[in-house]
């Protein structure tokens, strides 16, 4: 009855030097062993790695943002270029990353009227930083239908002569109503054609064909739809108004005058000639007199 039992331990053993708040009776649980980073780092925060709403997915693609130099496309395309796990999945954690508040995406227009969408990585959603852009809004935790914003008047365009706005009014018009059969996202209603059709008006005035003009409104759209149509063709009328046309010199000598119909005193035929003539050219060359 004295035999040992060989598997059981001689004496009960104490917990590691350098852990000495770990219990005896712990069995599993992450140890991390760290070393301190001098380069190449980014800090985020606990309140993201450890969120209890967001996905997996969400968290990742968060702290992947959040590591990125300023500039680095972060769209969706670029995104599931550098992932595997595909446009839809990546949409739907940039979504949970929006509603959460460590995400914002903006349209902003270039000095070119192109339209991007710029993305703003938060790392701690609520507090704002300098500039005010750069900031993180506390995001709504309930659903909400935010309330209308009032339509901004459309940028103004050039102004024609009146005489040009008379007589080139209609093809002006016919011109900004065709512009959707070469985009359909340049489908205009008729206040903004009505608004639109001075600026075409003074490039037409200014020797610019219907086609320049056209090629003008259309050539490099940006890829992303256009929620304003008007207001970037109204941009683009003023920004790239091309200058008058030179003044031009007469060709040659004007023209010489055309008499008025007269009779021949002579033979009473109808012949043109100054005042001062009574006689046709016939009559003269007959009667060397009337020379």
């Amino acid at each position: 009855m004295d035999t040992q039992n060989p598997s059981a331990p001689p004496r009960a053993q104490s917990a590691p030097a350098d852990n000495p708040a770990r219990s005896r009776h712990h069995t599993g649980g992450v140890i991390h062993e760290n070393t301190r980073h001098t380069t190449r780092f980014v800090v985020i925060g606990n309140h993201l790695t450890q969120h209890k709403e967001l996905s997996l997915l969400a968290i990742g693609l968060g702290c992947h943002i959040q590591s990125l130099p300023t500039g680095t496309p972060a769209d969706i395309k670029s995104l599931a270029s550098r992932f595997k796990e595909g446009t839809t999945r990546i949409a739907a954690a940039l979504r949970e990353l929006e509603t959460h508040g460590y995400l914002r995406r903006e349209r902003v227009r270039t000095a070119t009227g192109r339209i991007i969408t710029r993305t703003i990585s938060c790392n701690q959603p609520g507090h704002r930083r300098e500039p005010a852009d750069t900031g993180c809004p506390t995001p709504p935790r309930t659903a909400h239908r935010p309330e209308p914003r009032p339509r901004k008047a459309l940028p103004a365009v050039p102004q024609p002569t009146q005489a040009a706005a008379t007589a080139l009014h209609q093809q002006a018009t016919d011109l900004l109503t065709g512009l959707r059969r070469h985009d359909p996202r340049l489908l205009l209603s008729a206040t903004d054609t009505a608004h639109l059709a001075p600026g075409v008006i003074a490039w037409l005035e200014r020797e610019v064909t219907p086609t320049t003009v056209r090629h003008a409104l259309t050539t490099d759209l940006p890829d992303d739809p256009l929620r304003r149509p008007a207001a970037l063709l109204a941009h683009r009328l003023t920004a790239q108004l091309p200058p008058p046309p030179p003044n031009r010199t007469p060709a040659g000598p004007p023209p010489p005058p055309r008499h008025r119909l007269r009779n021949c005193d002579g033979c009473d035929h109808a012949f043109r000639a100054p005042e001062t003539e009574t006689h046709c050219g016939n009559c003269r060359t007959t009667d060397p007199g009337r020379l």
